[in-house]
């Protein structure tokens, strides 16, 4: 089980968006790294080119770059702090996430 998956709310603690919050798009897991909607947006420029019939014009791109997961720390949705994720496992034998700081379950 991961700390940090799809959907959750994250806020970055190093580097230079530090205290921006956004909702994790993706996670790339060999190296890592997680994708954050809004945040360490980056530019890149891209040459004109031909697709089939239409040209498409050069043109520069924003894009949402991945950022390391160390330089983000998940958002307890009840107290609403970026927290450490704790781990234990319920009556029924299921393992779920715990918020370190007020002890309410994530997921």
């Amino acid at each position: 089980m991961q700390r940090i998956k799809k959907g959750d709310n994250v806020e970055v603690i190093a580097g230079k968006d530090v205290g921006e919050r956004g909702e994790v798009v993706s996670i790339l897991n060999k190296v890592d790294r997680v994708i954050v909607s809004g945040v360490n947006v980056a530019k890149k420029h891209e040459k004109a080119k031909q697709v089939g019939n239409r040209q498409i014009p050069a043109q520069i791109v924003e894009f949402n770059a991945p950022l390391h997961l160390s330089n983000v720390m998940l958002v307890c949705p009840k107290c609403d702090k970026a927290t450490r994720v704790g781990y234990r496992f319920k009556a029924d034998g299921r393992k779920t996430r715990f918020c370190k700081k007020c002890n309410a379950d994530i997921d």
